[in-house]
């Protein structure tokens, strides 16, 4: 799913040189993509029989593979669209389906096991960047394309087996709240957390999208697709990491500092040219970009606000696809004025999250408590919120 979603980040800039595919036409199929994840996750989401099937799994590997492969059979924008857009279902659904999977498998193993697999997105990311990076000296657009299409069907076969969620057994109902016990209203601060998640939604998209474009305008060829590698290096144990220092720390303080440094990171190709800053922005993006959805879903969670985690991915799924057609008309002068807008915009999302942290409640109520996750309910809790974690 790493592959198959993000490798056209750095595939971006050869199609530019070599295929013609003009600055506008370029975010159009970044929009088409983030369309298409979105279709997929909500398919995912309200068809369950689809995550639980092996033959749908194993469908949308092969399709994913085959789109990858497609991309270099024509130079239609069209279809281009078309391919971008089925690239980001069948991601969405894989996702889905892998992360049901590991949650309900592995509800009695420690909680990093999760956290490490979803680095296999970053993982995907990676390995995108190397091989763009190796093709730029020995080929063209097209078989950066075809190579990662090979790429999707060798991973393809190790996720081969993957066994989906099995389906749920009946679980006894939840007890009834205590008649006149009312926990806090957590209006306040879901809006504050959908908001800022909203936002994210719009910035990280808009630096996920252009990122290697706009290094490759000042600094040597092939430092974009190596900032690329190490925006998936960064994310690999970024899930895991993020979830551990949640049990140390507030998660609006972690969202609040998460949110920071990745405007920062953002921002720093844009303004300081080389090949430092472009590494370390790499790194910065990477390590956050993952954990901000963490954060973000884990605190919605805790507000137990009525449909909070599907709330947040509805907002967070409609920024992505905003935040490339909001880019669009700063394009015409290179990409880093989409940067600085992409870090403007994370930064208001970190002022957002800023208004989370007043008088958060850190405690709640008996009766409110989020259910273990070795309970029914609370397995079901969190393979939601890895369903909704889907377009992180």
């Amino acid at each position: 799913m790493g592959v198959g979603r993000f490798v056209y980040t750095p595939i971006l800039p050869l199609m530019h040189a070599q295929a013609g595919l003009s600055a506008g036409a370029g975010a159009n199929l970044a929009t088409a993509n983030y369309v298409g994840y979105l279709i997929g996750a909500l398919a995912g989401t309200f068809v369950p029989r689809l995550v639980r099937s092996p033959a749908v799994l194993r469908c949308c590997l092969l399709a994913l593979a085959a789109t990858l492969a497609a991309m270099a059979l024509t130079h239609s924008t069209t279809v281009w669209l078309l391919l971008r857009l089925g690239a980001g279902a069948f991601s969405a659904m894989i996702f889905v389906i892998a992360a049901s999977s590991l949650l309900s498998h592995l509800r009695e193993h420690p909680a990093h096991l999760p956290g490490w697999a979803f680095g296999g997105v970053g993982a995907g990311i990676a390995l995108s960047g190397v091989l763009v990076l190796v093709l730029r000296t020995v080929g063209n657009w097209q078989a950066a394309w075809w190579a990662s299409a090979a790429l999707a069907v060798v991973l393809t076969v190790g996720a081969w087996g993957l066994r989906p969620e099995p389906a749920p057994r009946q679980a006894p109902s939840a007890p009834a709240p205590r008649a006149g016990s009312t926990g806090p209203r957590t209006h306040r601060w879901f809006g504050a957390l959908f908001a800022s998640y909203t936002l994210e939604g719009i910035g990280y998209i808009i630096a996920g999208t252009f990122l290697v474009a706009a290094v490759n305008q000042t600094s040597p060829g092939w430092i974009g697709s190596g900032a690329w590698v190490l925006v998936g290096v960064a994310a690999i144990p970024t899930a895991a990491l993020w979830a551990g220092l949640g049990r140390r720390w507030s998660r609006p303080d972690l969202l609040l500092t998460a949110l920071a440094v990745q405007a920062v990171g953002i921002a720093l190709p844009a303004l300081v040219g080389g090949v430092a800053p472009a590494l370390i922005s790499a790194v910065l993006f990477g390590s956050t970009f993952i954990g901000v959805s963490t954060l973000a879903l884990g605190a919605g969670t805790h507000l137990r606000f009525p449909r909070a985690v599907a709330l947040l991915t509805a907002g967070y799924s409609v920024g992505q696809i905003l935040g490339p057609l909001a880019a669009t008309p700063l394009l015409h002068h290179g990409y880093h004025r989409a940067l600085l807008l992409a870090s403007c915009i994370v930064l208001a999302a970190a002022l957002a999250a800023f208004g989370l942290r007043v008088k958060f409640p850190h405690t709640m109520p008996a009766w409110q408590a989020t259910p273990s996750a070795g309970s029914a309910s609370g397995r079901d809790r969190l393979v939601a919120e890895a369903k909704a974690a889907a377009e992180a």
